[in-house]
């Protein structure tokens, strides 16, 4: 049997629904890591089977047989391995010896990722930018950085967040900008089913505060953005 604090779920579900958090840190309790990968896949499977075995469905068909053991897979290797710090890209960066000293913006980097509070899809694109200081980044790394906190469960207020905070630590500069629009399918394929909404947030430090860089990052994404 699986430990589990113990929550009120009117309780959760009122927090949950306030779609916010308090940390940029995503919550994880002090056991998060004293299983191996294969140990996970193996209980999340079995819980995973009750799940079904009460929504009425017969494990014993052909098609269904395996679903357990396919989800826990997914959850652990794929959808939420950013939950893994071992997972975390190995990132360098390099002395910025052309001293360029402007804007380096990365466009339509394909997000996806999870909502915490129904466990559906997120899908979406981030626009992540910089101004370098003495370091540079390789552009792919920008990419790998924002994979890597979108895979696990996410508020996107969180996400937006832990890419600038980490990008601000890498390279040792405030001078960071991140934008995502993402369509979350907790709100297209549940709730209210809106399938044309989407949601926008954006994180701005240093010289991003400045109204003229801001908008010399706006406009640059700018073509990127749905009209």
């Amino acid at each position: 049997m699986l430990n589990a604090q113990i929550i009120n779920f009117n309780d959760a579900d009122e927090i949950g629904e306030m779609h916010a958090s308090n940390a940029s840190d995503t919550p994880m309790h002090e056991r998060a890591f004293e299983l191996e990968d294969d140990e996970k896949i193996a209980r999340i499977s079995e819980h995973f089977s009750s799940i079904m075995d009460l929504l009425g469905l017969d494990l014993r068909d052909d098609s269904l047989r395996g679903t357990p053991k396919r989800v826990a897979k997914m959850y652990v290797q794929e959808i939420f391995r950013g939950l893994n710090p071992e997972n975390k890209p190995s990132v360098t960066t390099f002395e910025n010896k052309y001293n360029y000293r402007r804007l380096v913006i990365e466009r339509n980097i394909p997000l996806q990722s999870t909502c915490e509070h129904h466990f559906q899809p997120i899908f979406g694109v981030a626009h992540v930018a910089y101004i370098p200081n003495g370091r540079v980044i390789g552009l792919s790394k920008l990419n790998r950085i924002v994979d890597f906190f979108a895979r696990r469960p996410q508020v996107q207020e969180r996400l937006t967040v832990q890419v600038v905070e980490e990008l601000k630590r890498l390279l040792h500069t405030e001078d960071v900008a991140v934008y995502i629009d993402a369509r979350h399918m907790c709100v297209q394929a549940r709730g209210v089913e809106h399938h044309g909404a989407s949601t926008i947030t954006a994180e701005y430090s240093g010289k991003f505060l400045n109204e003229t860089t801001r908008q010399e990052f706006l406009m640059a994404i700018s073509t990127a953005l749905p009209q």
